[in-house]
């Protein structure tokens, strides 16, 4: 698990200030592991989503090294904000890189100060470990 978190966040901090994912918050954090590791996970649409998918392994309080880290967030869509949330990935010492409008690192609870294009500011939600994320099945 060790190598598949140093490689994920590796390839994160790679792409610190990049405007490429920009709006794109769980694209970042998929390909940051899928990529680095070559594996591919079944997460949910967005990350409100994937966050609900992952509610029973849910966990409160500063995030471990490669957990996934969830925001609630409403967000621009086509009939009105929407809540796709929003997430990043937790370098375990209070802080969590993570796509908003570049790829920047934030305390964790620092991300509720950010605001959104429409206005909201991130509610957190909690963690997941890495090892739930890598067990869930695909939808059939």
């Amino acid at each position: 698990m060790e190598k598949l978190t140093e490689n994920m966040i590796r390839w994160a901090e790679s792409k610190l200030g990049s405007p490429e994912y920009a709006g794109w918050c769980l694209a970042f954090i998929e390909d940051a592991l899928e990529i680095s590791n070559q594996i591919e996970i079944f997460g949910g649409d967005s990350a409100k989503e994937s966050c609900e998918m992952y509610k029973d392994a849910l966990r409160d309080g500063v995030p471990e090294r490669g957990a996934f880290v969830f925001y609630d967030c409403l967000c621009p869509g086509e009939n009105g904000p929407v809540n796709w949330g929003h997430c990043g990935v937790s370098l375990g010492d209070g802080r969590v890189i993570h796509a908003w409008d570049k790829v920047r690192i934030d305390d964790y609870p620092a991300i509720e100060k950010l605001t959104a294009l429409t206005g909201d500011h991130p509610k957190y939600l909690g963690w997941v470990p890495l090892e739930r994320v890598l067990n869930q099945k695909p939808s059939v």
